[in-house]
């Protein structure tokens, strides 16, 4: 993909920026313009060198891992830098939406597959598995739940819409994302459960009920239970990881079907790692004999400096950091980014930069050229032991 401008050797480089004194040359390559600054951020053990011209998929399949990242129908139909760059890096695509309750039931007895069959018919056509995101959740639910369900009648509609559409995708799916962030410290109730409709209408066993419908119904997917807020050295995360840990012991002990864990990583920029803390966790979690998936992955950037050079290293380096942690353990079998293109992310509405900059959180910047986090997750996906 990046070829050095040397005609001595018959390797190929992606050139961050290296220890060099002086000047140094980034990004050069085939259709990339070299850009030359100091090196005055540089940390001489940091220069995101990488060897070989692979794209990230191949990286990860040679260490017997899978990289994707998420997309929505809309912009996969209609950005064809986007296109190409997910087909030619990515191994498995997730829908942003389109597998969620408000896109998939406009009504109490509708579904509409139209825009998750799209992009299932996408995966297919370019080889790449499937992840199904997601089939509980306490957000982004259709404007008549509300109006509809209650505890009468919740058991019902989470059944019947389980069954629907695993029913429907029986076969396609490397993964369900069963339920989505059922926990939450911050909210004082039992378990470190969040306080959600589904919650509120069903109790706790809600959870195991998916895991158990979604077994029966689409037997040959793996079962994900997907979380937020479990990386970084704070009393938030770590109330959070002691929680999740007590959620998969319950659901093992009472022989549940799941096999995985999803560990969203929307990665604070700004907030530091803690190895131990993170190894412990991650081990802790194979203990019971589950997988794990890294299935959200970007680095929010929203504290930190505004010089993008500066910038850059420091998401790179969150990057590669975060990643030599997580794929020691071998239990770890898959990473997604949440999104590919800095054009595309989902931060700019969600957590925006107050000076107005925009952000960079992705592997490739808003005109589809690799980044300094590119060579991250390249470094790291060469490093990993393989599977």
């Amino acid at each position: 993909m990046f070829k050095n401008s040397s005609h001595s050797r018959r390797r190929f480089l992606y050139v961050g920026l290296s220890g060099l004194a002086g000047a140094t040359a980034v990004a050069v390559g085939k259709n990339i313009k070299p850009i030359y600054y100091s090196h005055v951020f540089d940390k001489p053990k940091r220069d995101f060198r990488v060897t070989g011209q692979n794209p990230l998929k191949k990286r990860a399949a040679a260490k017997g891992l899978i990289y994707g990242a998420a997309c929505g129908r809309d912009l996969l139909a209609s950005d064809k830098n986007l296109e190409a760059c997910i087909i030619r890096e990515c191994g498995v695509l997730t829908p942003e939406n389109e597998l969620k309750w408000q896109f998939l039931r406009p009504r109490p007895n509708v579904f509409d597959f139209s825009r998750a069959d799209w992009m299932a018919k996408f995966a297919r056509t370019h080889n790449m598995l499937f992840q199904g995101h997601t089939l509980v959740w306490h957000s982004q639910l259709p404007d008549w739940f509300k109006e509809v369900v209650n505890r009468q009648n919740a058991e019902k509609f989470l059944v019947e819409h389980i069954t629907t559409v695993t029913k429907h995708y029986a076969g396609q799916i490397h993964s369900w994302d069963v339920v989505n962030e059922a926990i939450e410290p911050k909210d004082r109730l039992k378990a470190g459960l969040r306080q959600s409709p589904w919650l509120k209408f069903l109790g706790p066993d809600y959870i195991e009920l998916a895991y158990r419908v979604t077994a029966q119904t689409d037997p040959k997917a793996m079962l994900v239970y997907n979380e937020n807020d479990l990386e970084h050295d704070t009393p938030e995360h770590e109330a959070k990881r002691t929680a999740v840990l007590k959620l998969l012991e319950r659901l093992k002990s009472r022989g549940t079907p799941i096999h995985a864990l999803g560990i969203q990583s929307h990665l604070l920029g700004h907030s530091s790692l803690n190895a131990k803390k993170l190894r412990n966790f991650l081990s802790n979690v194979t203990s019971f004999g589950l997988k794990i998936l890294i299935t959200e992955l970007d680095v929010i950037d929203q504290k930190l400096p505004s010089d993008p050079i500066v910038r850059d290293r420091m998401i790179a380096g969150m990057y590669e950091d975060y990643l030599s942690i997580v794929l020691d353990e071998r239990a770890v079998i898959a990473v997604l980014t949440w999104g590919l293109s800095d054009k595309h992310s989902w931060l700019p509405m969600f957590l925006p930069r107050s000076d107005g900059l925009p952000v960079r959180p992705l592997p490739f910047d808003s005109n589809f050229k690799p980044k300094l986090a590119w060579n991250a997750i390249a470094r790291a996906f060469d490093q990993a032991p393989k599977r």
